[in-house]
């Protein structure tokens, strides 16, 4: 079945939750995008139980709220779901505390890992790691962090050591604002997976994805708004619909990213025009 064009009135007459993205939806990387601030003000001011659901591995909720606030956006941490709260939970259930972690990120980054047990090393020729953690393009060198990663990688590989491989934020761009786009974390993976299958073709090296397309991220934000009837606004087709659609839960796409060609095998149940309330 087709998606069927909405708008955001109906959406909330129809629906007593929402999920939201946070860049390509809310933000880019300069500031808020239309209608962000009208619909989270009306959100708010009607309240109406939300979340905002992020990929975003390189801020805290914390951090979070600063940064929205400085684009006009009165979001609390409550609110705020990242996909690099989720790796405390990873690193706790697989057994690495005390893993020597690589992580390519932000110093936030760098905290959920240590909140895990993991312990993050310094990027540097010749280390010696027991998992990796990509969270974000920011915070370290792109092309020199995913070389000493993907040598090091090599390394326990060649010594007998299979280190976790984890990556929070599979995103593969982001709009950086003015009708730019930029690389982030999944690309660096797909780098790093892509090389290592050359060197090691049968061992399948490939990195633990926990936010979406996973549906986890969308299931946690939905159980903190404590109801059944949740959309999911989004606008990227192979993230944040595929993982609304993993998860059970209805999804308008909000043409940004991706755009409905009606080609794609993802079929959101919406689409979205505009955030205006």
């Amino acid at each position: 079945m087709d998606p069927r064009p909405t708008t955001i009135p109906e959406l909330l007459a129809s629906h007593d939750g929402v999920l939201l993205d946070a860049y390509g939806v809310l933000v880019d990387a300069v500031g808020a995008l239309p209608g962000a601030k009208e619909l989270i003000g009306e959100l708010n001011r009607k309240e109406v139980p939300y979340a905002v659901v992020t990929n975003d591995a390189s801020r805290t909720p914390a951090t979070y709220v600063g940064r929205f606030a400085s684009f006009g956006l009165e979001i609390p941490a409550s609110r705020i779901v990242t996909s690099g709260s989720l790796l405390p939970g990873y690193f706790r259930e697989r057994g690495l505390a005390g893993a020597r972690t690589v992580v390519l990120g932000t110093p936030d980054s760098y905290a959920y890992v240590t909140e895990g047990g993991g312990i993050p090393i310094a990027l540097a020729p010749g280390m010696q790691i027991d998992a990796v953690a990509i969270c974000d393009d920011a915070g370290t060198p792109f092309l020199e962090g995913i070389e000493l990663t993907l040598s090091a990688i090599v390394r326990a590989i060649e010594a007998g050591r299979r280190p976790a491989l984890v990556l929070p934020n599979p995103d593969l761009v982001y709009p950086k604002g003015g009708g730019e786009l930029g690389f982030t974390a999944g690309a660096m993976a797909l780098l790093i997976e892509a090389a290592l299958a050359r060197r090691f073709p049968t061992a399948n090296l490939v990195f633990d994805r926990l936010g979406k397309p996973s549906r986890h991220l969308l299931l946690e934000g939905k159980r903190r708004l404590g109801r059944d009837r949740v959309v999911m606004i989004g606008d990227q087709l192979e993230t944040d619909i595929a993982a609304a659609l993993a998860a059970g839960i209805e999804c308008a796409l909000l043409a940004g990213v991706s755009r409905w060609d009606g080609r794609s095998t993802i079929v959101p149940t919406y689409l979205l025009s505009s955030l205006a309330p």
